[in-house]
């Protein structure tokens, strides 16, 4: 039976995998297997999320470690069927077992222990609904069978006193969680506008790459890798590179982290219109400055690449018909009218007309204007009809 003195080490353990586990860096699977020794249980569930009331097919999940529950291993994440049972609705961030709520004989002819903790060798229970801000509640549900011994009242006061870390440690985890997914939307934005980012060292090193990047550096034609670092083609634009990273690098430095963008034209061996890059340098917090790797951003813009904006999001945007669209992306992307026709395998009369109609709708008398409204819309910041949301 688990004891309610914790050692010094093991309560060090244990705290640092519940934040380990917030910040992604181990499974929250490993302090789950924690509480389940440090309690005796048979399992162990953190109920992320709870079944929609008046939806059949919207399910929940939940992370289950424990001893093959359903014969599938120790550790699985699992649909959550269960939304009504005897421990819905309890106060927030409070430790209860089913002494709690009702006695035993209750407990036995529940329906809830019939069909679900029967099934599973469950008959104790200690539980808590940890709140989480703009989430709800988190069910954290710890078990042991029939033929053990109840949770005393010293391991409820235990596991009350580790409630304030989980509660901590799974905000942390959807805080960062949130972040990240912001991140990644402005990343794919700008990765829609034909925007290719590397994340660079002091030293040039190449450190993340985006995938329009990672085309432009694999094509070398004005920027490639060398040895892992961002390279220009030509010496001397190589020589102004260094320098402006460099510069960049210096210059946050002497401005406490003012971001001071630094740009240069990259010439090309193709004879395409130069690369314009940008590089910024990713301000770091005071109190860490000089202790960590410090890190830019080279923001390279292809000029001629074409735009990867929707059709179908530049139809409803201009009020356009599926042609027309069509023909207005093959002139946004830089063809003449009689390329675009040949592209679209349509005649230059229809072209022609469907263009009249084009500048009736927008409103627009020149085919650069056109190019012009579209290239600064929202249409590319949609996806392609090629590349559909990840």
């Amino acid at each position: 039976m688990a004891d309610i003195n914790m050692d010094l080490e093991r309560y060090n353990g244990l705290i640092e995998k519940i934040y380990d586990a917030a910040r992604d860096k181990i499974s929250w699977a490993e302090p789950l297997e924690e509480f389940r020794n440090l309690f005796s249980a048979n399992f162990v569930t953190l109920i992320l999320k709870q079944p929609a009331q008046d939806d059949e097919e919207d399910l929940g999940l939940m992370i289950a470690v424990g001893g093959n529950l359903n014969g599938k291993g120790r550790v699985q994440y699992l649909p959550y069927r269960h939304n009504l049972t005897p421990f819905a609705d309890q106060r927030p961030d409070q430790v209860f077992t089913v002494d709690d709520l009702m006695d035993e004989s209750e407990w036995r002819e529940s329906s809830y222990r019939k069909h679900w903790c029967e099934a599973n060798d469950v008959y104790h229970v200690m539980a808590v609904d940890i709140s989480a801000p703009e989430v709800g509640s988190l069910r954290f549900r710890i078990t042991r069978p029939q033929d053990s011994e109840n949770f005393s009242s010293e391991q409820k006061a235990l596991c009350q006193f580790l409630v304030p870390h989980l509660k901590r440690a799974l905000a942390i985890h959807l805080e960062l969680d949130r972040s990240h997914s912001i991140g990644s939307m402005f990343s794919q934005a700008i990765g829609r506008l034909s925007i290719a980012t590397v994340q660079i060292d002091e030293s040039g090193r190449i450190l993340e790459q985006n995938v329009f990047a990672k085309e432009i550096l694999e094509e070398a034609d004005g920027l490639q890798v060398v040895a892992g670092k961002l390279t220009a083609t030509y010496a001397s634009d190589n020589r102004e590179l260094k320098q402006l990273i460099k510069g960049a690098f210096e210059r946050a430095k002497e401005n406490n982290n003012a971001i001071l963008p630094e740009a240069m034209s990259v010439t090309r061996p193709s004879g395409e219109v130069n690369l314009g890059i940008v590089i910024e340098v990713v301000p770091t917090p005071v109190w860490a400055e000089n202790k960590g790797q410090s890190k830019a951003v080279v923001y390279i813009r292809d000029s001629v690449a074409k735009s990867q904006a929707s059709s179908d999001v530049a139809k409803k945007l201009f009020g356009l018909t599926p042609a027309e669209t069509a023909l207005s992306l093959q002139l946004a992307n830089g063809l003449s009218l009689e390329e675009a026709a040949e592209a679209l395998n349509i005649r230059r009369n229809t072209a022609r007309a469907h263009l009249r109609a084009i500048f009736s709708k927008t409103g627009v008398r020149r085919q650069t204007e056109l190019v012009r409204i579209f290239l600064n819309s929202v249409a590319p910041l949609s996806y392609t009809d090629s590349q559909p949301p990840r």
